[in-house]
């Protein structure tokens, strides 16, 4: 069974800063891809990042130049700069194995004054 746990959400005011992590219960490098998704309300499930076996990454134009996705053995990681209102959202962190997906709980962000 493969776990999926995401932290690092909270409260930032705009233009702040915010790191999620994503822990694996399997090694991040055994995934085909790992991404990272928001939704906010009344809106569908979009993908801000995501980042594959081979390590090239993809970004959604609305983060280019403000968000990073990085991995290492344990975990999936999206750091995020320059953080705007329209960013609050539930992220949620997506591993692709074996043509199965697995998704987190989520962790709500919030980018408010």
């Amino acid at each position: 069974q493969v776990q999926l746990v995401e932290s690092g959400g909270g409260l930032v005011q705009p233009g702040g800063s915010l790191k999620l992590s994503c822990a694996a219960s399997r090694s991040i490098y055994s995934f085909d891809a790992m991404g990272w998704y928001r939704q906010a309300p009344g809106k569908q499930r979009e993908l801000v990042a995501d980042i594959r076996r081979s390590s090239s990454a993809n970004y959604a134009d609305f983060v280019k130049g403000r968000f990073t996705i990085s991995r290492d053995n344990g975990a999936v990681y999206l750091q995020m700069n320059s953080l705007k209102p329209e960013d609050t959202s539930v992220y949620y962190c997506n591993g692709l194995l074996f043509s199965q997906s697995y998704w987190g709980q989520g962790t709500q962000v919030t980018v408010s004054s």
